[in-house]
């Protein structure tokens, strides 16, 4: 019997998985319920996630990645275990081929906690690759050739940008500042202004709605539910898409900076090229309005979206799974 062959994006905020021949067959939040008094979990993926802000005390929801690396072994195996039995991806006289991403920075010990918990969870062999340049590929571009692209890919924990050519990466920069830091700045930026505490979902759904790097000439508007700091009590506000731009104003900045490090170390020739060619956005974090006009006016580059920002990397390790120099037989 066949191995299978998959791809799987371990995000900090959604694990995504790709089957070879399938294309994408799980998309669920990084999220697992924790029962403290037993230890035993509770939920997993989109069940759990329903549950945040919503449980006893002795149910915790544990996002067991951050940062874009493994922070809790145990759980993000079991979390990968429960994903894998469910989609039936490994059978009785066969385990399957991995291919898992991670950030550009990672240490060759988080690298190695990588692949040991897909082991675990039932890999036969297992192959990492770094998120911007799978991204890159899932994103579209011929990252093959002798001319450079440019990635920015903008996730949960962690922000990878990235310079390409020859099918490597030439110069990259990763900075924990990403989708995960958004909701927090949100979070407290209506704590200090409007004495309103709220939770991340609520936060999350801010950044979805209402969220903009950009100062908008006609406001966006969304009405949110919180615990007032002053009486404890309920309330009800209306938040402004200005506001939320200068609260994410900060976060954006430093990708702003991070990728103008990235290009001032690029080689000269292939520093022509992005000039032509421009960055791509990639991640959750390209979603945000005007975050790509921002970039462009700032780096004085095009920049782009990718047409699936959210599954770019997953859609990367699909194309390279699929491809016909198939890198499990190259690599060990």
């Amino acid at each position: 019997m066949f191995s299978k062959d998959i791809g799987i994006d371990l995000g900090t905020a959604n694990v995504l998985i790709y089957v070879k021949g399938k294309g994408i067959i799980l998309n669920e939040p990084s999220v697992v319920a924790m029962d403290k008094k037993t230890n035993e979990i509770v939920a997993i993926g989109k069940e759990a996630h329903k549950m945040i802000g919503r449980t006893p005390k002795h149910i915790v929801s544990v996002r067991p990645l951050r940062d874009g690396v493994i922070h809790d072994f145990d759980v993000t195996e079991a979390m990968l275990k429960h994903f894998i039995h469910i989609l039936k991806l490994k059978g009785f006289m066969s385990k399957p081929r991995i291919l898992i991403c991670c950030p550009t920075n990672v240490t060759s010990i988080e690298q190695n906690a990588i692949r040991e918990v897909a082991e675990k969870a039932g890999a036969k062999k297992v192959y990492v690759e770094v998120e911007p340049k799978v991204a890159a590929i899932g994103a579209g571009l011929d990252i093959y050739r002798p001319n450079a692209s440019m990635v920015i890919d903008i996730g949960g924990g962690t922000t990878d940008i990235a310079v390409l050519s020859m099918g490597d990466i030439v110069t990259s920069e990763t900075i924990k500042i990403a989708g995960d830091r958004f909701d927090q700045q949100i979070m407290t930026y209506i704590k200090h202004h409007h004495k309103l505490l709220i939770g991340e979902k609520t936060a999350e759904k801010i950044k979805q709605e209402i969220g903009t790097a950009v100062s908008c000439t006609k406001a966006k508007e969304i009405e949110i539910r919180g615990r007032d700091l002053l009486t404890a009590f309920p309330k009800t506000l209306i938040i402004t898409s200005p506001e939320i731009e200068t609260a994410l104003r900060d976060s954006i900045q430093s990708i702003v900076e991070a990728a103008r490090m990235v290009l001032e170390k690029t080689p000269p020739e292939l520093a022509s090229d992005i000039v032509e060619s421009g960055a791509i956005l990639t991640g959750g974090g390209a979603l945000v309005d005007g975050l790509d006009q921002l970039l462009a006016e700032k780096l004085e580059i095009p920049v782009s979206i990718a047409e699936n920002p959210l599954e770019c990397v997953v859609l990367g390790t699909g194309l390279m799974l699929e491809a016909k120099e198939n890198i499990f037989r190259h690599r060990k």
